[in-house]
């Protein structure tokens, strides 16, 4: 005896549907081991990612516009992940993601890419925390705090630059704490 076409049909979409559910539950399990703050921020880039989408499906946006904007948000979605299992905490600073011909929208003055290594603040703004090679290269940087933006310039301004392994400064004294740990007295 056949089996109706609309049997057919409807085990179709149910396969469909379990698939896409299966999916959807695959990367929400993949998220799971990151705190709210970081799966908000993967959860903004895939929106973001969405928007891109659109844009190049209506053709409002040129292929090398969707193009460069997917592999930027590629970037800046591997470094969160690497930064958020590498320090077990559910905190990201404001990442940064540009080609090598956009430095100028962060520096007046764009210093060479070869130049930087991993950790190194540049102009007392940017931390730099890697390259991430997705067709082309991104470099993605951390925007340091107002606070720490201060302090640098303080400390430059001062001729002091002491190894941060060296620096004397009372914790009492420091500008701004990463952590609230409460005091004995």
């Amino acid at each position: 005896m056949p089996i109706p076409k609309a049997h057919l049909f409807l085990a179709l979409v149910l396969i469909l549907c379990g698939s896409l559910a299966l999916a959807a539950q695959t990367r929400s399990s993949s998220e799971d081991e990151f705190g709210p703050v970081v799966r908000a921020y993967l959860g903004y880039l895939r929106n973001e990612q969405e928007v891109v989408d659109d844009r190049a499906s209506r053709r409002e946006v040129s292929s090398n516009y969707y193009r460069r904007n997917s592999n930027r948000i590629k970037a800046l979605r591997q470094i969160a992940v690497r930064l958020a299992r590498e320090s077990h905490n559910d905190y990201l600073p404001e990442l940064e993601a540009v080609a090598v011909d956009e430095f100028g929208i962060l520096f007046e003055k764009p210093p060479l890419a070869s130049s930087f290594r991993v950790g190194e603040v540049i102009n007392n703004t940017f931390r730099y925390l890697g390259s991430v090679r997705s067709v082309e290269t991104f470099y993605v940087f951390e925007r340091l705090d107002p606070y720490e933006q201060a302090e640098r310039k303080e400390k430059n301004s001062a001729g002091i630059k002491k190894a941060p392994e060296v620096e004397d400064v009372d914790p009492k004294n420091a500008s701004r704490s990463r952590r609230a740990v409460p005091q004995q007295f």
